[in-house]
């Protein structure tokens, strides 16, 4: 497969995906303890911080959001991660309390997936492929 023509951006190979939070300090607890995500740097006094995924070149920062301002639930991006096995996955962040969206749903010969929700209601999705590799 040949890689679609580029509009003339010159893109690098990272990408921060930035999600609100109405609490900083909980929030970044989370994302270390449940996903395992590692502080690239924290701006504590600012309500800001970035951390390291386990996927090359993708980071999430977290902004803390005002009092009374959506700081997540329905709607936006849902950041989808790639796992080797979902079972095991759901599994380990299950046992941290994490809330799912329902049962893990299979798409036969292509993917399962699995909706989960951060402590803001800000959902994400871990993915299963299960297409043969070429």
């Amino acid at each position: 497969m040949t890689a679609p023509a580029q509009p003339g951006i010159p893109y690098k190979p990272e990408l921060t995906c930035a999600i609100s939070v109405s609490d900083f300090k909980r929030s970044v607890a989370w994302y270390q303890d449940v996903l395992g995500f590692h502080p690239v740097y924290t701006l504590e006094d600012r309500g800001w911080g970035e951390f390291q995924t386990p996927v090359p070149g993708v980071t999430v920062g977290l902004s803390q959001v005002e009092v009374g301002t959506n700081a997540g639930g329905a709607g936006g991006a849902v950041l989808t991660w790639s796992v080797e096995d979902i079972d095991a996955s759901r599994a380990a962040i299950e046992g941290k309390g994490v809330r799912f969206d329902g049962e893990t749903r299979t798409l036969p010969g292509l993917v399962k997936l699995a909706t989960f929700f951060d402590p803001d209601g800000n959902a994400m999705m871990f993915a299963q492929s299960l297409m043969s590799p070429e």
